[in-house]
């Protein structure tokens, strides 16, 4: 579809409902006209229009707290847009993660930490992957190749063994930490992306089901 065709209202807005990529958290609804979707997709970062200031809004100018764009969808309607982002740092002017903080009913969800966490790092280790720096603990295991990398993750298993039965909450998070940290740049090197591993876990869980 041409961007033009979508089905703008009278003052050219189509509402936009913007999504933690990871988490799947709604952050806010705001609206864009015609540019701002343009520079959205032109340039992979949230820009808004804003109705108040009757103006371009790129998010985060002003307060850092800039949204990497991962998709853009539109409705089956075509008159309202789906911007799936990776935020850096709170969504809200309050500081809040979600603008969507307010409960009328019910216990409302906050961010998945760890599904967030889990998508920076794999982004992180895609880089070093490519470049490999010398300098790099990261670029030192993907030379290494399968074999150091895969001594690691038995010593980090071991590690966790050790801290489940001795060690405090917090060592034991630390060296669970590291196990996963280890397991990630394995499944980067060998080109299994995360998407792999939560398709084989919902394949499995809706066959138990």
């Amino acid at each position: 579809m041409e961007l033009a065709d979508l089905r703008w209202d009278e003052r050219g807005l189509l509402p936009v409902v913007i999504q933690d990529a990871a988490s799947g958290t709604v952050l806010t609804l705001a609206h864009a006209n015609l540019i701002a979707l343009e520079e959205t997709l032109r340039t992979k970062q949230t820009v808004l229009f804003s109705r108040s200031r009757n103006s371009l809004w790129r998010k985060g100018e002003t307060s850092g707290n800039t949204q990497a764009v991962q998709s853009v969808s539109y409705d089956c309607d075509a008159d309202a847009l789906l911007y799936q982002v990776i935020p850096q740092g709170p969504a809200c002017h309050t500081g809040k993660p979600s603008c969507f903080h307010n409960t009328l009913h019910g216990t409302h969800r906050q961010s998945n930490d760890f599904a967030l966490a889990l998508l920076m790092l794999q982004d992180v280790l895609s880089g070093r992957k490519a470049q490999a720096p010398p300098d790099s603990y990261v670029g030192k295991l993907f030379r290494g190749g399968p074999d150091a990398i895969c001594k690691k993750i038995g010593e980090e298993a071991a590690e966790v063994i050790i801290a489940a039965k001795n060690s405090e909450e917090s060592e034991r998070v630390w060296e669970a930490s590291d196990l996963l940290f280890h397991l990630l740049v394995l499944l980067e090197l060998q080109d299994i992306p995360l998407e792999r591993i939560g398709a084989e876990l919902l394949r499995r869980h809706h066959e138990g089901s």
